[in-house]
């Protein structure tokens, strides 16, 4: 079965032929799939069979009859998993014990629809849609509807088991809210209607939901089965969503640039494995599976470990002031890239010190920050990889088509063996780095790097360096593109000034990479 590449974008994220595995069968109607990151297996929804069902090594065996025909589930931190349950209509909260607890089941002293879909944000707060579908025979338990109007709720951090959810959107906006997800910033929310065919996307702005707007239409197909259902963001900010055929895969800005196959109608997808690179999908009476290159976004329960509580995780305060689960990262995984920390790009007495590069490297305390994480790569054994803007004298071979690559040029600047082509004081290359040579802004242009990542075994690359506008974004759009998933501590990067860095960081890194802070990152490092 060939997927179907509407946008180049496309093969980043999906083989166009990778083959979609039959994993699971026999089913009444799937749904709600989700990965437990410690136990590493599959819970999926059997709802009109009124079974919740798993899937592990062994095969598929149940794990709760009846389930009260339970649909879209998630994990929050703490590794509570959390139900959308039709029979009941209600959120439910299963411990890790099994005890089960019902979070929300009433609006306005009014019993709920059928709560249907939902995601957890990072602050711990549970936003779920509720249709109509389980009052109707077949998908729940047919009774009257006490609700005139199908709503997208929100239950917060402080929510107390029993008290009502708090109403984000307008009542009569959706006319059968189903799928919901988080962007990777978590500053948009989409929400899918099946009946108008359509996404909504609104900003996000602390607990309130702004400018609802339509993200994309049309989402329907006479000739094939399927309808807008399950929902999920990927790691670089694609919207997955069950549709004709298989699903549809739309870009950050709304574009439709591929379609995943599937052999049955789909129901609900996400994504698991040891590396969260197999993508799950429900599907009728079927779970099928198929190879991925980009994973999910970071959601809050993604990177609990064995050993973890089942309780309140431990979180830190970020900026905004805002409560962040702390950030973990694979190091098996990593890869640490220190580009352009050359004594021409930042250092006093370079080439380029006019431009402000130096003060504003030093601001932002970028060389000893880098040093700090360096040090600690090594020590966990996340290759270290410099790549160095690099000429001959004369610059012979370097094409002037750019007003950077003149600079170089007119500057006598970044020449092979003089001192401002070399590496700054503290970021030397030691003994098992790997040093590539560029003479393009991406590190990616011309050189070794993606060969040395791909022998490594590296699919996240934690980005440094300077300038953070031109060369660390470059490399990290083009990255990004290629799959693999960017990490970028802020200060461990630097430009010319300050207002350029944060035009960077905030209109372009957060759509294409995971933007932290250099303790971050060394803490998370495992």
């Amino acid at each position: 079965m060939t997927h179907e590449a509407l946008d180049p974008a496309f093969s980043g994220l999906i083989d166009e032929h990778a083959p979609v595995r039959q994993v699971g069968s026999g089913f009444t109607f799937t749904e709600g799939p989700i990965w437990h990151p410690v136990d590493q297996y599959l819970l999926f929804s059997d709802m009109p069979g009124d079974v919740r069902r798993r899937l592990d090594r062994s095969g598929v065996r149940e794990e709760m009859r009846p389930s009260n025909k339970g649909n879209g589930m998630t994990y929050d931190a703490g590794l509570n998993l959390l139900v959308c349950e039709h029979a009941t209509s209600s959120v439910a909260k299963f411990a890790p014990d099994g005890t089960r607890t019902v979070l929300a089941s009433h609006f306005e002293g009014r019993e709920l629809n059928s709560p249907n879909d939902l995601c957890v944000k990072s602050d711990g707060s549970i936003w779920f849609t509720d249709p109509w579908y389980g009052r109707m025979p077949g998908f729940g338990v047919e009774r009257p509807r006490d609700l005139g109007w199908q709503g997208v709720f929100r239950l917060p951090p402080n929510h107390r088991p029993g008290d009502e959810p708090e109403l984000v959107v307008d009542r009569y906006t959706f006319t059968m809210p189903n799928g919901v997800c988080f962007c990777p910033t978590e500053d948009r929310l989409f929400i899918n209607d099946t009946e108008q065919a359509n996404i909504r996307v609104y900003d996000v702005e602390g607990d309130k939901l702004t400018n609802g707007r339509i993200f994309a239409s049309g989402i329907k197909d006479s000739l094939k089965p399927g309808v807008p259902d399950g929902m999920k963001c990927d790691a670089q900010g694609n919207v997955w969503v069950t549709a004709p055929g298989g699903l549809w895969v739309y870009n950050p800005t709304g574009k439709l640039i591929g379609k995943v196959a599937i052999p049955e109608l789909p129901a609900n997808l996400h994504w698991g494995g040891s590396d969260w690179r197999t993508l799950y999908v429900c599907a009728a009476t079927s779970v099928f599976a198929a190879d991925s290159i980009v994973g999910p976004r970071n959601e809050p329960f993604l990177h609990v470990r064995a050993g973890a509580g089942a309780s309140e995780p431990t979180t830190s305060p970020s900026a905004d002031g805002t409560t962040r689960e702390p950030l973990q990262l694979d190091a098996a995984r990593c890869a640490l890239i220190i580009q352009d920390m050359q004594n021409d790009v930042v250092m006093e007495g370079g080439a380029f010190a006019a431009s402000g590069s130096p003060d504003h490297c030093k601001q932002q305390n970028a060389i000893d920050n880098v040093a700090r994480l360096a040090a600690r790569c090594r020590q966990v054994g996340v290759p270290v990889i410099h790549v160095h803007f690099l000429v001959p004298q004369g610059a012979t071979g370097l094409t002037l088509n750019a007003p950077l690559f003149e600079g170089v040029v007119d500057e006598n600047a970044l020449v092979k063996g003089t001192w401002g082509g070399q590496a700054v004081p503290s970021l030397e290359p030691h003994p098992g780095d790997y040093v590539v040579e560029k003479n393009r802004m991406s590190a990616w242009e011309g050189t070794q790097l993606e060969t040395i990542l791909k022998a490594e075994g590296r699919d996240m690359i934690i980005e440094t360096g300077a300038w953070t506008n031109m060369s660390i974004e470059h490399t990290a759009r083009t990255g990004a593109d290629k799959g693999y998933v960017m990490v970028i501590p802020e200060d461990g990067c630097s430009t010319m000034n300050a207002d350029w860095h944060n035009a960077s960081i905030n209109y372009a890194m957060q759509n294409v990479a995971l933007v932290t802070k250099t303790d971050a990152v060394i803490a998370g490092l495992r």
